[in-house]
Parts: structure tokens; sequence; C-alpha cells
């Protein structure tokens, strides 16, 4: 799938500081996990790309493939490849999540 469909992904990171690919889309989450990433993320007020997985079969695949990650949601900080739902979840309950934001100059609060 290196092709049109990685160059697709690679421009959504290089444009985006911090990109969630899942099922559905923030405002309405499709599945427990990515409704969990998704409130972890609002609740730290980060600003983020929701990049929908279910209305694209051939960006999921590529997606999934691209990241070597077997499950939705998917997030990316700065073009790297953080974890999925229950990783997000340990490191925000830890307080790492909110470290690793900071020492990325990822601000944590909602743009205007």
């Amino acid at each position: 799938m290196e092709n049109v469909i990685y160059d697709r992904i690679r421009k959504q990171l290089k444009e985006n500081d911090v990109v969630l690919y899942m099922k559905g889309s923030a405002v309405f989450p499709l599945s427990g996990p990515s409704a969990s990433v998704v409130q972890i993320l609002s609740q730290m007020g980060v600003h983020f790309k929701d990049a929908n997985l279910s209305e694209d079969s051939l960006l999921r695949a590529g997606v999934l493939e691209f990241t070597n990650w077997p499950v939705l949601p998917i997030l990316y900080l700065k073009g790297e490849f953080i974890g999925g739902a229950d990783i997000i979840r340990e490191m925000f309950e830890t307080g790492e999540l909110e470290e690793l934001f900071g020492s990325r100059s990822v601000g944590c609060y909602m743009a205007p």
C-alpha cells in the first residue's frame, strides 16, 4: 500500500500536531475505545485532527498497515505513533501523556 494512501497519511501527520485515527468522529465516536481517547484529549484540552476510518476502508487499511498496529483508535503526536486506547488511557492516568505533550511543545489548551 506504499502509494497514494501512504502519501495521504503522511500529509495528515505533517499538517497536524495531533491526529486521532478512529471509528467515527470526535463529535460522534462509533466505538468505546475511540470515545475514550476523544474524552481524554478533550479533558486535556488538546486540539486534534480526527480521521473517521469508518467511512474510508482504504484509508483504514492503509493506516493499520502504515502504523503496524492492529486496532483503532490510533494516536499520533507530531508524526510519531503514540498508541491505542489502552496505552493512551494508562499514560493519561500516570500523567505521562501530559508530560509527553508538553515535551513536544503541544499545548494542552483548546485553540480559540
